[in-house]
C-alpha cells in the first residue's frame, strides 16, 4: 500500500516539473522575439548605413570657391 503523503508529494512535485518546463518555453519564446527583433533592427541600420554610403558616394564633392583673398593672382 502506498504512502498518502508520499504520493501527495510526487504529485506536487510533478506539477512543479510540468510548470517549469511551460514558465521555461515561455521564457525561451521571449528571448526568441527579441532575438529576432533585434535582428530586424540590425537589418534596417545596415541597410539605411549602406544606402546613406550610396547616397554619398554618388553626390559630387561641393567645390570650394576660392576666397577673395586668395585668388592666386599677384598685383
Amino acid at each position: 500500500m502506498a504512502n498518502p503523503a508520499r504520493t501527495k508529494a510526487e504529485e506536487k512535485f510533478a506539477a512543479a516539473q510540468k510548470r517549469y518546463k511551460e514558465v521555461q518555453k515561455e521564457r525561451d519564446k521571449a528571448q526568441q522575439k527579441q532575438a529576432d527583433q533585434m535582428a530586424k533592427l540590425r537589418a534596417l541600420r545596415l541597410a539605411k548605413e549602406a544606402a546613406d554610403k550610396e547616397a554619398a558616394a554618388e553626390k559630387p564633392a561641393a567645390k570650394k570657391s576660392p576666397s577673395k583673398k586668395d585668388t592666386g593672382k599677384e598685383i
